[in-house]
């Protein structure tokens, strides 16, 4: 863990084996379709009012969109520091929270980043670059929780 991101942990949380809220899959399927100003809401509503470090979660998800939003409207230095923003905040919940697989979503960001960092201010890659970064969940999509139907999600090591 990079020493800038041990002084600023956000907790323990014991919500990571649980199933995702229904408004997080709202968030993530707005993400992979690119919907980044209507991921940004959703995320930003349950983030604000979630008590749980959990939180962290959701705003790492949606600084991930709005840089990937920033690099689409051709800001360069915007979505370089969107990008890291949402890494550091993901690294908390590695290698999976909420049955999202966050280590590839921090290394997909990680890697679209650095294609940002090896361009110049005046030849930004294009966008959408191949392979965007998604939002991937591990196993089968699982029901929202509070539902009933759920079943315990499938954690990575398995």
């Amino acid at each position: 863990m990079p020493p800038h991101l041990r002084k600023t942990s956000p907790g323990p949380t014991t919500r990571c084996d649980e199933a995702p809220p229904a408004a997080l899959l709202q968030g993530i399927d707005e993400f992979n379709q690119q919907l980044y100003f209507e991921c940004h809401e959703t995320l930003e509503a349950i983030w604000i009012t979630e008590p749980d470090p959990v939180r962290y979660l959701y705003q790492g998800i949606l600084l991930v969109g709005v840089g990937l939003y920033h690099w689409r409207r051709r800001n360069r230095r915007g979505a370089m520091a969107k990008l890291s923003q949402g890494v550091d905040k993901l690294q908390w919940f590695r290698p999976a929270c909420l049955t999202i697989d966050v280590d590839r979503l921090i290394r997909e960001a990680e890697a679209y980043r650095a294609q940002l960092i090896a361009s110049s201010p005046d030849q930004l890659p294009p966008f959408p670059p191949p392979n965007l970064p998604r939002v991937h969940l591990v196993g089968a999509r699982p029901q929202p929780s509070g539902d009933p139907a759920v079943t315990q999600p499938r954690h990575p090591t398995e």
